[in-house]
């Protein structure tokens, strides 16, 4: 389904601020791509030092701004997250909101072995309605409204505080939980180690390069690979997904960079950009660690990098918290995922899911008062930055987040230097399901980048319409 938005202020910070557009749906409204459902908690790791930065914590607040519970008395709500990483924050979060507004919120989240899209299929399909559940764009979007359960949140508050919020046909009907991004994150210690310039990075030749000459130096370094990929049966949603966005919106302006989303949405694509993308994952995959790319998950991948035996990791700010709880602290930055000869120096920044306040629930009002007051009072910012470790879509936030990662994505961000999420406008499993496997072969050596060529241009031409184009 095409998809087309104007947005602007991507986030606005403390001495940050982005302008940028991203995609909309049919009807006008934004839409972006997933972050991955499938994370859990990285393997243990060792500490390192970190270069000096400055924290910032939320301010403390003398009394509740809670919104107070709607009219229709109901004191208890669900709230289904496909972001298990923050689990433990979110829940702590709801008992706090909790004791202030007299409504308890319920949290369930799914990812790791039991994936949120089909658990919450599951869960609505028995007749229970959470109050509050997340879309991550058009597919999830359309079944929701198709089903009755989307509600008009054009009056609340927050909605002028946010510029990338879900619309639809004007009205505004999701809540975004965040913002994130991603490139090829680095360990600037090994990468100093190594002699090599992030700032190099930013062609096809460039990354090439750089990779040669670490590889060169795995012993001195004391790491095992280069970079740490999974691209196996259960991590599609890095590559079918967050792969094939670097193929979608690498060096296209945000404001005009639907060229090679409507050119697959038309059964097509551009054979010399695809064979030029198909060689650079086929890079990143050489110098990957074998056993972490082709039978590894989010656990092993990031548990590799933060043991620092790899330099880079295919991942993006979401796994700060992971990093948190396993103690590191080193200085982390982003290069381009820069498959092209050309240079093209920015990361892929949007907002990446969306909660929707459930028509068909009783307590939709007390759902609408519990985003509220995550978005505005100084208890919710605090969760969103300081707990959860985000970085917030809201512009009156002015806590800047300690992840490395994070910062790291607002250093692209403020520079302008950000490329649009066009993932998510793929028909519904077309990225994970049919893509992803295609990159399995080729990083177990089934297949060469010619193939994947092949295997992807037939896929493209048998492409399924989104629901509702």
């Amino acid at each position: 389904m095409k998809m087309k938005q104007a947005v602007s202020a991507l986030v606005t910070m403390a001495m940050v601020a982005a302008i940028f557009a991203g995609c909309a749906s049919p009807t006008g409204g934004t839409a972006t791509t997933p972050a991955p459902a499938s994370k859990t908690t990285a393997a243990s790791a060792s500490k390192t030092t970190a270069a000096p930065a400055t924290k910032t914590t939320a301010a403390p607040a003398t009394k509740t701004t809670a919104a107070a519970p709607a009219a229709s008395g109901v004191k208890e709500i669900t709230l289904v997250s496909n972001k298990i990483e923050i689990d433990q924050a979110l829940k702590d979060y709801a008992a706090l909101y909790g004791k202030q507004s007299g409504v308890t919120v319920t949290v369930k989240s799914y990812g790791g072995e039991t994936p949120y899209a089909p658990a919450l299929t599951a869960m609505l399909n028995s007749g229970t309605e959470p109050e509050i559940f997340v879309f991550e764009g058009t597919s999830g979007y359309m079944d929701a409204k198709k089903a009755g359960r989307v509600t008009d949140l054009s009056d609340q508050k927050w909605v002028a505080d946010t510029d990338v919020a879900y619309k639809d046909g004007g009205k505004v009907v999701g809540f975004p939980v965040s913002i994130e991004g991603w490139g090829l994150g680095y360990n600037k210690a090994l990468l100093d180690k190594a002699g090599v310039d992030p700032k190099t990075m930013n062609t096809f030749p460039g990354i090439k390069a750089a990779f040669e000459k670490i590889d060169g130096q795995k012993a001195a370094l004391g790491i095992d690979a280069v970079v740490s990929m999974a691209a196996g049966s259960g991590m599609t949603w890095v590559t079918g997904l967050h792969g094939v966005n670097a193929y979608l919106t690498l060096g296209l302006p945000y404001n005009d960079s639907s060229k090679y989303i409507d050119m697959m949405l038309n059964k097509q694509v551009d054979k010399d950009r695809l064979t030029a993308f198909a060689n650079y994952y086929n890079m990143l995959f050489k110098y990957s660690n074998k056993n972490t790319l082709t039978a590894g998950g989010y656990d092993q991948q990031v548990g590799d990098f933060a043991n620092q035996k790899t330099v880079f990791i295919h991942q993006g700010n979401w796994i700060d918290p992971t990093l948190k709880d396993l103690g590191i602290n080193f200085e982390m930055g982003y290069v381009p995922h820069a498959f092209l000869n050309e240079v093209t120096d920015g990361i892929f920044v949007g907002a990446p899911s969306y909660y929707l306040v459930n028509a068909k629930a009783p307590g939709a009002g007390e759902a609408k008062a519990f985003l509220e007051a995550m978005a505005s009072t100084p208890e919710g910012q605090d969760y969103m930055v300081n707990k959860a470790g985000m970085v917030p879509a809201f512009k009156s936030v002015t806590i800047q987040p300690t992840g490395p990662l994070s910062k790291a994505l607002l250093a692209w961000s403020s520079q302008g230097k950000i490329y649009a999420w066009h993932q998510n406008d793929m028909p519904d499993g077309f990225g994970m399901n049919t893509l992803g496997p295609i990159f399995g072969q080729m990083a177990s050596g089934q297949i060469d980048p010619p193939k994947f060529v092949d295997l992807f241009t037939q896929a493209v031409a048998n492409i399924a319409p989104n629901p509702g184009s």
